[in-house]
């Protein structure tokens, strides 16, 4: 269980004040759940993310781990980013092993343990290339495998798919949903995809702004095992045009359309 417990948090500006990026932002995650944030851009949903990993302190309240305060980076949470952060000089098999090699095991040991990681994400014949042979998708499925390799209980995904084109974005989509269903992790899940957001979770958590906070929070009505077929339902459309609704008002036009 991770609970969000009145997170607040302060930055400094260049003229000596304070900028509030959240307020008072309060919510629970379960066990095993896939539970999405969406919000304006600014909203301080990546900052948010970023307490979960312990990768930045708030300036008030608390993230609590099964009952555990964060107070830094724990071998229980991996971060996939948007962009992919492979390391350019080492092959795929290589840079799916390296979170392990970090935690003490040696280069061999590392690539052995990463081989399973790799099959998963599709890529075993893929194990001697280069990251700059590979297409974005298959870059980060590299992502996706280092931080699936580390036998994480909770996975932290921030906008994982943003920089990738449409097509092979819902490819991935439909890739963690099916990594989802075999591994049963917990994540917490940015985007600004409001399809995307409907499509993968449990409930979705949208964000108000300046400054940051909780709106609301979604439950996704939609049965599990997913696919393709959930985006074409009644529920699935009533959902992301309630998700527009909330956005648009925010962005301060409420007669926008809804995007493509």
């Amino acid at each position: 269980m991770i609970e969000i417990q009145e997170i607040g948090r302060r930055f400094n500006t260049r003229d000596g004040g304070s900028f509030e990026a959240l307020k008072d932002v309060s919510f629970s995650v379960g066990d095993k759940e896939f539970f999405s944030i969406i919000g304006p851009s600014g909203c301080g949903k990546t900052t948010l993310l970023k307490m979960v990993a312990g990768l930045v302190k708030p300036s008030s309240g608390k993230v609590i781990i099964d009952g555990q305060a964060v107070t830094g980076p724990g071998n229980d949470r991996a971060m996939v980013f948007q962009h992919f952060v492979l390391l350019p000089w080492a092959d795929v098999l290589t840079n799916v092993g390296f979170g392990l090699e970090m935690r003490g095991l040696s280069r061999k040991e590392s690539r052995e343990a990463a081989k399973p990681f790799l099959d998963r994400v599709g890529l075993t014949r893929f194990a001697e290339h280069y990251p700059h042979e590979l297409s974005g998708g298959m870059q980060q499925r590299v992502g996706l495998a280092r931080a699936l390799a580390v036998g994480p209980d909770i996975l932290l995904m921030d906008e994982p798919f943003g920089a990738l084109d449409a097509q092979t974005r819902q490819l991935m989509q439909e890739d963690l949903m099916r990594l989802w269903d075999a591994e049963q992790k917990t994540v917490i899940f940015v985007t600004h995809s409001m399809d995307e957001a409907a499509y993968l979770s449990d409930r979705v958590l949208v964000m108000d702004t300046h400054p940051g906070g909780v709106r609301e929070i979604l439950d996704v009505p939609l049965p599990r095992p997913r696919d393709e077929s959930a985006r074409r339902t009644p529920v699935f459309n009533e959902l992301t045009a309630h998700m527009w609704h909330e956005l648009r008002g925010m962005m301060g036009d409420p007669t926008a359309p809804a995007p493509e």
